[in-house]
């Protein structure tokens, strides 16, 4: 497709949207003329083309739900903003707030950011790894970090691609804001690995298990959320605590959910120079060191910590 036809489908897209069907080709061929024969830029082009459909049809720019400009998350910086941008749902939270129908990660190749849907915004819920179009979403800052909220005027369309996140082997510094369910000492399949929930694995129900030690986390660099995941290793060398450690605490407390709880005191608000793996949600880190002491526990409770 060429560049005057994809600035056609973007006009034909923007009206429709709006409610009101325009000739396709009377706009192609007012673009071309306007583009090719008399050297307009592409933007003044645009914007003569709108004002006379706009006028030809009797609407107002109230009326019409302007598209704003495809961005990508590394552009998003200042808040009050219109953008579009594609992207691939990275993470959905639970939120216990009645305004927010859904909130959670997005990204693409350049990043991650935060994400909301209103609920007054009636719009399609989105899925985990599928990749929509979200287009006039308002740009925002939550406790010094970006984000977009999805509103009425927005619109969210799934789309046939695979965006891709960031780059697989990431090495990044920043504070661990909150841990996550799952963590700690955990019980496994013995046939199949997975977790055990309440005793029950997903795919083989009651089952011989084993016990393991793990976080999942979540780290905030300043500029993007990642999700990680520390082995027994990560937390020994970390905390001083390994498998047999963490069996004599719930021994001692006579409750597994106590070295959920020291593994909390110990690493949350710190800062980590890690490095690791991107998998298909969580960053599978090899190597980890403590930096320093510093409280970042912002955010936490709505990450789910």
């Amino acid at each position: 497709m060429g560049r005057i036809e994809e600035l056609t489908e973007e006009v034909v897209r923007l009206f429709k949207n709006s409610g009101y069907e325009v000739d396709r080709r009377d706009v192609y061929n007012r673009l071309k003329l306007l583009i090719e024969e008399f050297k307009v830029p592409e933007d003044e082009a645009m914007r003569t083309v709108k004002n006379y459909l706009m006028k030809e049809l009797d609407v107002s720019r109230e009326q019409l739900i302007m598209e704003s400009p495809l961005v990508k998350v590394a552009d998003i910086k200042a808040p009050g903003q219109w953008v579009s941008l594609k992207a691939k749902v990275v993470q959905l939270w639970d939120s216990s707030s009645p305004n927010v129908s859904q909130v959670g990660l997005i990204g693409d190749e350049t990043g991650i950011i935060k994400f909301v849907i209103w609920a007054k915004a009636n719009k399609p819920q989105v899925e985990e790894g599928k990749c929509y179009l979200f287009a006039n979403v308002v740009t925002d800052s939550f406790g010094g970090r970006m984000q977009v909220n999805v509103n009425r005027n927005s619109r969210i369309e799934e789309i046939d691609e695979d965006i891709q996140l960031p780059p697989k082997e990431l090495e990044i510094v920043g504070a661990l804001i909150a841990i996550q369910q799952n963590s700690g000492l955990i019980k496994r399949c013995k046939l199949c690995n997975r977790v055990l929930t309440k005793g029950v694995c997903p795919i083989h129900g009651q089952t011989e298990s084993y016990d393991d030690l793990r976080v999942k986390g979540v780290i905030d660099d300043g500029e993007n959320y990642y999700e990680v995941i520390l082995n027994e290793e990560n937390v020994r060398d970390l905390t001083g605590i390994g498998l047999e450690e963490a069996k004599e605490i719930a021994m001692e407390n006579l409750d597994r959910t106590a070295v959920l709880s020291e593994l909390k005191n110990r690493l949350l608000g710190r800062y980590y120079r890690l490095r690791g793996m991107r998998g298909q949600r969580y960053l599978l880190v090899s190597e980890i060191e403590f930096l320093k002491a510093d409280v970042r526990k912002e955010g936490e409770e709505i990450l789910g910590g």
